[in-house]
């Protein structure tokens, strides 16, 4: 699919829709059933058809919709925060996520973690600079 389809705005709106009815991690809504109710169809394999799925929530996530996942043994699935403590959780989850990669990455480049992080803010600024 292309972008403008997976992003339509029926797309978004059947996917907030679903969202709206699964708030709170102990309400998350499975993958197939949120595809389902976004694409109006089943998926057939699991990695590949939901990828235009994991691609919409990617989008709403970077314009600030509050999408969380939770995954387990028996199963997961995505949903709207409840309250800002649930969202705190995720987010922290997240950045553990995130610093064990850039620390992983730094033992690899063999610098200090904080070295390492400040050659990542200005290889970011040095873009940011450009882009103005």
């Amino acid at each position: 699919m292309t972008e403008n389809i997976i992003n339509s705005s029926d797309n978004r709106m059947r996917l907030l829709g679903k969202l709206t009815e699964h708030i709170g991690a102990h309400n998350a809504v499975g993958m197939a059933e949120l595809y389902e109710a976004v694409f109006g169809r089943p998926w057939n394999h699991k990695i590949n058809d939901t990828r235009d799925l994991r691609h919409l929530v990617t989008i709403l996530r970077e314009e600030g919709v509050p999408i969380c996942s939770v995954s387990s043994q028996s199963g997961g699935g995505y949903y709207l925060a409840a309250a800002g403590s649930e969202l705190t959780d995720y987010l922290r989850r997240g950045e553990r996520r995130a610093l064990s990669i850039l620390s992983r990455n730094a033992r690899i480049k063999k610098i200090s973690l904080p070295n390492y992080l400040g050659q990542i803010k200005l290889g970011m600024e040095g873009k940011h600079e450009e882009a103005a």
